[in-house]
């Protein structure tokens, strides 16, 4: 059963993988993915030992057919060769004969249940029939493949992508996060009826209110079912820099926090070996929670960490709470003058205690600062008769998301719905940590749909820095759109272009239009599936070639890479969306 208000590891089975099982007590691995090609051997070896060395407990590197699995065993031969031992897995999308070969050399096979064995539905069939076929095909094909992972000692990743369901599952349950369930189900049935236990889950997708409730779905199905499979957790393309680190954070902390995940990825489309210790700073970060003080409340069972729409409470001054928006509340008391043009917040508070919209002080507004310690039942039932107060709920423990969850819960039950402010202060020196520590903290809560604004302290940070991370945050949530939003794979061996020169040239021509999602994909493997809520799409059709969606649809094929940047700039305009800086 899991802790909502401390933190202990979900206890799994044991997954072994080579000589690092997963799972269990084992600790929460960390694993990156080579970007380069599968058939340049020495490229792909030297790119593992950068990974390994940054701390990876294991390297992945995509296997797209049968030639580039056989490849496996020359890389895996010369990094044993160099003494690097961490174990290899291979990623397939499409060719279960390419899974069959990378078997035979690497000591994990990723697998993609949406396109495994899925072949184009069959018109005259009935609906249930296709489904009943597929089906069949799904038992005796991947069937045979767990028993040959059985005979050589290998493990299997179910890794299921909300962007690549298969059609038969997106006709009976749609494209959401029950659908990737039960394709997991059907792909673990076969795995547990052959006794075969070597198996670790992922359930990915772009957006992380989708992976967060597929992922927390997968474990309520499989606590129901007795078993408890080791998951690996991941956010997909989820961009570079500061949104990357932010947008994983949000995904990947909010379960973490939650004792979820055995192994994580941080996806970013940058260098594989930069992942790393980011994805350790993470988890380093969850696990110093690990001696939190217990947390004692009346019917805790009553904290609805799924429910599916926001926490309903009473607008105060026609900007916080109700219908509302979440709002950035920015710390200005110790001072601070510098404010990002774009990137306003919504409330200042000065160094005399005053909250300032604008130049405008807030003066019929009410803001209580204060702690979970300070919600006792008498300022429980003072609060219910002026609901009007917002309240500023500063988290101070090694554990944010129990205090901020424990005060939630005793709002709820005493009937108090005040806007509430979620308030923590962070002292690291580095940037990067604040946006990690924030964004998995803070980012609990929202997709819980809790919180009506977020207010960051971090004294040794810019205070414009700390205001674009709220507005991240809430951005990555998808509670808020402040900036352009770039849903850019990290890249792999099946990228057809140089991915992170053309995410920097994109973003040099369209970062003005915030209201805007492009995705930009290295290939179409996962590109238009991952993709899918996003307004365009630049996607790797080929080498030197681009394709460009609008939504869904693919609209231009085929077009010189050379030009492409531009003809998404002119797609854009075209559509009515474009606006000038």
């Amino acid at each position: 059963m899991l802790d909502l208000f401390g933190y202990k590891r979900r206890q799994t089975s044991v997954a072994r993988i080579g000589d690092t099982p997963l799972g269990s007590d084992y600790p929460i691995r960390i694993q990156s993915m080579a970007s380069v090609s599968t058939m340049d051997t020495e490229a792909s070896i030297g790119q593992a030992v950068r990974i390994i060395d940054a701390g990876a407990d294991y390297v992945r590197f995509t296997a797209q057919g049968v030639r580039e699995a056989a490849n496996l065993a020359q890389i895996r031969a010369g990094l044993t060769a160099l003494g690097y031992h961490a174990p290899l897995v291979a990623d397939i999308h499409f060719n279960p004969k390419a899974a069959d070969e990378a078997l035979l050399h690497v000591e994990k096979v990723r697998i993609n249940p949406g396109n495994f064995v899925e072949s184009k539905a069959d018109d005259t069939l009935t609906e249930e029939e296709a489904f009943d076929k597929g089906h069949r095909a799904v038992v005796e094909r991947f069937g045979a493949f767990v028993q040959e992972a059985a005979r050589l000692g290998r493990a299997i990743r179910i890794g299921v992508n909300h962007g690549s369901l298969s059609e038969r599952m997106l006709r009976r349950y749609g494209d959401t996060a029950e659908g990737m369930v039960e394709s997991c189900m059907e792909f673990l049935d076969v795995c547990r009826a052959q006794q075969f236990d070597d198996v670790v889950i992922s359930m990915k997708a772009s957006n992380t209110l989708v992976m967060t409730a597929a992922v927390r779905m997968l474990v309520e199905r499989m606590d129901a079912a007795g078993i408890a499979f080791p998951l690996h957790l991941g956010v997909t393309e989820a961009g570079d820099g500061e949104d990357g680190r932010i947008k994983s954070a949000v995904g990947i902390g909010s379960l973490l926090a939650d004792g979820i995940g055995d192994t994580i990825r941080v996806s970013l489309s940058e260098d594989p070996e930069y992942e790393v210790p980011v994805a350790r700073k993470l988890v380093a970060y969850i696990k110093g929670r690990s001696n939190h003080p217990a947390i004692i409340l009346p019917h805790p069972e009553q904290y609805d960490r799924n429910r599916l729409q926001r926490q309903e409470t009473v607008a105060v001054g026609n900007l916080i709470g109700g219908k509302h928006t979440p709002i950035v509340l920015s710390d200005r008391s110790k001072g601070g003058t510098d404010f990002d043009a774009d990137l306003q917040p919504d409330i200042i508070l000065r160094s005399d205690g005053s909250y300032y919209q604008g130049e405008n002080l807030l003066a019929d507004l009410h803001f209580l600062p204060l702690r979970l310690s300070d919600l006792t039942e008498k300022r429980l039932q003072t609060l219910k008769t002026t609901p009007d107060t917002v309240l500023i709920i500063e988290a101070t423990g090694i554990n944010p998301v129990a205090e901020w969850r424990a005060a939630f819960l005793l709002m709820e039950q005493a009937g108090c719905n005040c806007p509430v402010i979620l308030h923590r202060r962070y002292d690291a020196a580095e940037l990067e940590d604040v946006q990690l520590q924030a964004a998995a903290d803070m980012g609990t809560l929202l997709l819980e749909g809790r919180g009506n604004g977020l207010m960051i302290a971090a004294d040794r940070q810019p205070a414009a820095d700390i205001d674009r991370l709220a507005f991240g945050i809430l951005q990555a949530t998808r509670l808020r759109m402040s900036r352009t939003e770039y849903i850019s794979c990290p890249g792999c061996g099946r990228t057809l272009y140089n991915l992170q020169e053309t995410v920097a040239r994109i973003k040099a021509a369209t970062a003005h239009l915030k209201e805007l999602k492009i995705g930009i994909m290295g290939c179409i493997v996962n590109g238009p599936g991952e993709m899918a809520d996003a307004d365009y799409g630049y996607v790797g059709a080929g080498p030197g070639r681009i394709d460009l969606y609008k939504q869904k649809v693919c609209v231009r094929r085929g077009i010189p890479q050379e030009e492409a940047v531009q003809q998404l700039v002119d797609l854009i305009k075209e559509n009515g969306d474009w606006k000038e800086r």
